[in-house]
C-alpha cells in the first residue's frame, strides 16, 4: 500500500492557497526551515507524526482523517462530511444507517 498522505498533503496545501513555506509558517515552524520541511513531507520522506498531521489538517480546513484513508473515494467523502455542520452530519447519518 503507498502513503496517501504526501500526494493528499500538497492537493490541500495547494487548494488551501498556501506555499509550503507559508503552511510551514502557519504551524510556527521557522522561517527557513519550513518549506524545506514540509517538502520532506510531502515528498514522503518524513511522515509528520499524528499532533502535527492534526494542526496540518486543521490549518487546512480538512479532518485529519482524509489524510489517512486508503481508500481515495472515502477520503474525499470525509472531506465532504467535514464541511458540513453537525445537524447536516447528523442527517446524512442517518439515510446511511437505514440503508
Amino acid at each position: 500500500m503507498t502513503n496517501s498522505i504526501p500526494v493528499r498533503l500538497k492537493s490541500a496545501r495547494k487548494a488551501a492557497g498556501y506555499t509550503q513555506q507559508q503552511l510551514g509558517m502557519a504551524l510556527g515552524m521557522e522561517p527557513n526551515t519550513a518549506s524545506a520541511r514540509m517538502n520532506q513531507y510531502e515528498k514522503g520522506k518524513h511522515t509528520p507524526d499524528y499532533q502535527t498531521m492534526k494542526r496540518i489538517a486543521d490549518e487546512l480546513g480538512v479532518p485529519v482523517a482524509y489524510f489517512y484513508s486508503d481508500d481515495d473515494l472515502l477520503a474525499e467523502l470525509i472531506c465532504a462530511l467535514g464541511r458540513l455542520d453537525e445537524k447536516e452530519k447528523e442527517e446524512i447519518l442517518k439515510i446511511i444507517i437505514s440503508r
